[in-house]
């Protein structure tokens, strides 16, 4: 019988590592290469939205702005003003987050039960790969064609687009976070979801701060030695080198057992988890919090950076990337000394920093280094937080069901995403920025507490 390269046996993990934190889960191979994987999956998913809206602007708002038609009217409908150039960009890019954002939205625990029933490997290579092909369909969206509401048929081709690469996106995710447990022993979790978020949060910005000058290096670097539209290059070799990282890894999958259920009978078999499994309906309950929160952070920090002479509204990102810059710096801190302390305790205490880190924000609002501060000790309380509960998650979770798990975790975090971006800018601008700051500031603070930290462990 022939042999490949997932069925090959792989040295025992729970032999004691040589050494703990991230030495010891980067001297792991098999997570190595799945590491580099999520390296360059990560960046091709920031890499997209910056060539879509890149696109947006080189080849679909070039001419005089539209006074009338589909365009003004849906800005209209939607109380968007289309008065200047970098309006209508962002009204395009809209649509583009939309197509990105719905499949997240309900997909999530449909394709985790698809990512149980298949081996996690090959979801992730087949995710990538497909992803590469679709990327590699973006230049035809440039061909000369009809035009629909007032847009060129290109616009809509890459809205299909988007719309798919973000379907397929739903099944490499779960895949993913079921095959960490897999390569990893069980006590360094820890360190290797602080690595993911580390990493992840250094692909986010890396993506969106070098995006655009990559973009136009490619396209006109390219161009001067006579190969055109090289900026569409980018996302075939990220996505691909993603699957080609992921297809050698080795490991030992257990066997699905054939089992005569539907779908829907699946997913109910998941939601069953978090009955039976407090510890893993307390973690997910914690994300799900913690990603509101930050959402709404992302709106709010338009309000603290117009409030900051020497920043104004429109540099709000540098708030954001100091969180960043906290969170990651956070996750380095959780894997090197995490393992040390109760998991409970770690959430509490991550939950505490977000509610002071929040009043304090309100009370020092308009100082900038104050405010600079503040955000990067946010981030940390985000890292402390979010790590824990996903190891938690990971270890408490059946292999069986942590594919259906994981779906539904991406399903709720992208709501929970969602909705504080619709509700928070309504609500800042009827009570005002700070009884938001000191509302959500308390949800926190109410959350810790119920982690009752101050018991015996």
């Amino acid at each position: 019988m022939s042999r490949n390269l997932w069925s090959q046996p792989i040295p025992p993990l729970n032999e004691p590592p040589r050494s703990t934190g991230l030495q010891g889960v980067l001297a792991l191979p098999e997570f190595r290469k799945l590491w580099l994987g999520q390296i360059f999956s990560q960046l091709a998913d920031k890499f997209y939205i910056v060539l879509m809206v890149f696109l947006i602007a080189q080849y679909w708002v070039t001419g005089p702005l539209p006074a009338d038609g589909a365009i003004a009217e849906a800005a209209g409908a939607f109380r968007f003003n289309i008065e200047t150039r970098a309006q209508l960009i962002t009204l395009l890019a809209t649509g583009i987050y939309v197509a990105n954002t719905i499949p997240a939205m309900v997909l999530g625990l449909v394709a985790g039960v698809w990512a149980d029933r298949w081996r996690k490997r090959e979801v992730m290579v087949a995710s990538n790969g497909i992803r590469a092909g679709l990327a590699l369909l973006a230049p035809l969206s440039l061909l000369d064609g009809p035009q629909w509401l007032g847009l060129s048929w290109g616009y809509w081709a890459l809205l299909l687009i988007t719309f798919c690469e973000s379907v397929l996106t739903q099944f490499f995710a779960p895949a993913e976070q079921a095959a960490i447990p897999m390569l990893v022993p069980t006590h360094q979790l820890l360190a290797a979801n602080s690595l993911y978020q580390a990493t992840s949060m250094g692909a986010t910005i890396v993506g969106f701060a070098l995006g655009d000058p990559i973009l136009r290096l490619l396209k006109y670097g390219l161009g001067a030695i006579g190969i055109a539209n090289g900026e569409f290059a980018l996302l075939p070799l990220c996505y691909g080198l993603a699957a080609l990282s992921i297809a050698w890894i080795r490991v030992e999958e257990t066997p699905r057992q054939e089992r005569e259920q539907t779908v829907w009978q699946e997913m109910a078999d998941g939601l069953q988890v978090l009955r039976e499994r407090p510890s893993v309906r307390s973690a997910l309950l914690q994300l799900v919090l913690l990603y509101s929160l930050l959402a709404a952070l992302y709106v709010l920090a338009i309000s603290l950076a117009s409030a900051i002479a020497s920043l104004g509204p429109t540099q709000f990102g540098t708030l954001l990337a100091m969180s960043g810059i906290g969170l990651a710096v956070g996750a380095v801190a959780v894997a090197q000394v995490g393992h040390r302390f109760n998991r409970r305790r770690l959430a509490s205490a991550g939950l505490g920093t977000i509610a002071w880190s929040l009043v304090l924000l309100g009370q020092l609002r308009g100082d900038l280094t104050p405010t600079l501060t503040l955000c990067a000790v946010l981030g940390v309380g985000a890292a402390l937080l979010a790590i824990p509960a996903q190891t938690t998650i990971q270890e408490d979770t059946p292999e069986a069901m942590r594919g259906k798990v994981f779906g539904l975790q991406n399903n709720l975090i992208n709501i929970a995403l969602s909705l504080p971006l619709v509700l928070a800018g309504t609500v800042v601008s009827r009570y005002g920025l700070l009884p938001v700051l000191w509302a959500l500031a308390a949800l926190a603070m109410v959350a810790a507490l119920l982690e009752r930290p101050w018991e015996r462990c």
